[in-house]
């Protein structure tokens, strides 16, 4: 199993939530080529502000493993993370990252504030950026698209 695999089940997650009228972003946490949690993005649905796909699927993930730490598991996001699922991912232990498209606006592995290189936290997280990168950044844009033909 290889990251573009995993990726593309993330994929299939981002689609879900664009079903739903969500911005369209899937993650899944993956340890010993073992699924252990997933989620899209879902904080209209939710009503809640945090449930964003990383989020989701480390809860997911936490409670499948009865353990709020996944160490040794990788994370693959459709789009670069934000500042609360960076700091997510350095409490739960994930040790990489993998995501797709880049958030020049709030991302925060290379388009902002790089914390995956900051000397402060007591975990690193390794990060690879750019697994289907374009996909991902297509499904963005067609949904982005879509929603300002609605409000026409």
């Amino acid at each position: 199993m290889d990251d573009q695999y995993w990726m593309q089940r993330a994929l299939a997650l981002a689609r879900q939530a664009a079903d739903q009228g969500e911005v369209p972003v899937g993650a899944l946490v993956v340890r010993d080529s073992q699924l252990l949690g997933q989620g899209y993005n879902q904080p209209i649905i939710a009503s809640d502000p945090s449930a964003h796909a990383e989020i989701v699927a480390i809860r997911n993930a936490s409670q499948a493993e009865n353990n709020y730490r996944l160490s040794g598991s990788t994370l693959y996001v459709t789009l670069e993370p934000c500042t609360m699922c960076f700091g997510a991912m350095v409490h739960a232990r994930i040790a990489r990252l993998v995501y797709g498209a880049s958030e020049p606006r709030a991302g925060v592995c290379e388009s902002q504030l790089q914390l995956p290189t900051v000397d402060f936290y007591n975990h690193r997280v390794e990060v690879e950026g750019g697994v289907l990168a374009e996909e991902s950044a297509a499904l963005l844009k067609r949904f982005f698209a879509d929603r300002r033909k609605k409000f026409r």
